[in-house]
């Protein structure tokens, strides 16, 4: 008879692509299990083609209607990854054990409020794995999963003749101001990187995606931002040499496709836990400020005014995977 587990994630991108892990484990680990997750509706791109899920239930209305529905399963343990007031209730309402995630907010207010760190040197993924522990589910080590529908492969010749044999992907978007660099400095990185660059992005980063186009030529960007949904989006960091990114889910996005990253931070910081994981990685920040981190989410803009962890963050990279595609 299988076991059967509700794992309650409810946002964002990257936060549910960091629960992946913990989804295989639990799948590949415990004989007969058979693994539920709820999430948004506006998330089902991330879960609908991963083979360790059996069955998806999404919040689209109210919470007790979906309460209804997970009451009807009958779960025999719940996997609480979220832990806020929302999965509280359902936990409360289905009455079945639950294993739940340590936020440590504690920890990460006195980080950004006194700049004291009490955060275990672990990513958040080995925290979320950590809370099946008991249920004797261990970390596998093959990192994040993501898996990219044959519909939704973006094919080369879908691509500008000057990106066709060679591209870095720039993920240009951020869910808040103060984790993107501002627009005149995301000209000087594709300057500096000057290779065929793809941005990626929303609709809602077209704009500065087409300024970054205007400023360098389209042999040198090609803007991605808004013509391709997530899949594709993640299809083309796929094909990319390496990725540049800013705090944000497409960054985890490349990590599970083992793609080396470039992480770009702003207000953010590594410390918090949510670094790209098991990939390689190169940290661009500013680490000479006492004022970061000043929030664990965002800003819209600078509580100090000067911007300085993303006006001052220097570029002083080397990308040796080109330099031996350019056979230096």
């Amino acid at each position: 008879m299988a076991t059967k587990f509700l794992i309650l994630r409810f946002s964002s991108i990257g936060d549910i692509v960091l629960t992946t892990p913990v989804v295989r484990c639990l799948k590949q680990q415990i004989p007969d299990a058979e693994v539920h997750y709820a999430t948004k509706r506006g998330f089902a791109t991330l879960l609908d083609d991963n083979p360790y899920i059996d069955k998806t239930h999404y919040l689209e209305g109210s919470l007790q209607t979906l309460v209804k529905q997970l009451k009807a399963e009958q779960f025999d343990f719940i996997i609480d990854l979220h832990q806020n007031l929302r999965t509280r209730l359902i936990k409360l309402q289905l009455g079945v054990k639950a294993y739940s995630f340590d936020k440590l907010n504690l920890s990460k207010w006195l980080l950004v409020r006194f700049k004291i760190n009490t955060l275990p040197d672990i990513h958040i993924v080995d925290r979320y794995l950590a809370t099946v522990l008991p249920l004797g589910v261990s970390n596998d080590g093959k990192g994040l999963d993501y898996y990219i529908p044959y519909k939704d492969q973006v094919e080369p010749n879908w691509l500008p003749n000057t990106h066709q044999t060679g591209y870095v992907a720039y993920a240009i978007g951020g869910q808040h101001a103060t984790k993107k660099l501002p627009i005149d400095r995301m000209i000087e990185l594709c300057r500096k990187i000057d290779y065929p660059v793809v941005l990626l992005g929303g609709k809602e980063d077209q704009t500065a995606g087409d300024l970054i186009e205007t400023a360098l030529g389209s042999s040198l960007i090609y803007n991605a931002c808004g013509r391709y949904n997530l899949n594709q989006s993640a299809s083309l960091l796929q094909g990319a040499r390496v990725v540049f990114s800013h705090d944000t889910g497409l960054m985890h996005i490349a990590a599970a496709l083992k793609k080396k990253v470039y992480s770009i931070w702003g207000n953010t910081v590594p410390a918090f836990g949510m670094y790209p994981y098991k990939t390689p990685y190169v940290a661009l920040e500013n680490s000479k400020l006492g004022c970061r981190p000043c929030s664990k989410i965002g800003y819209d803009k600078c509580p100090l005014g000067h911007f300085k962890c993303m006006r001052e963050l220097p570029f002083d990279f080397e990308i040796t995977e080109l330099k031996r595609q350019r056979g230096v």
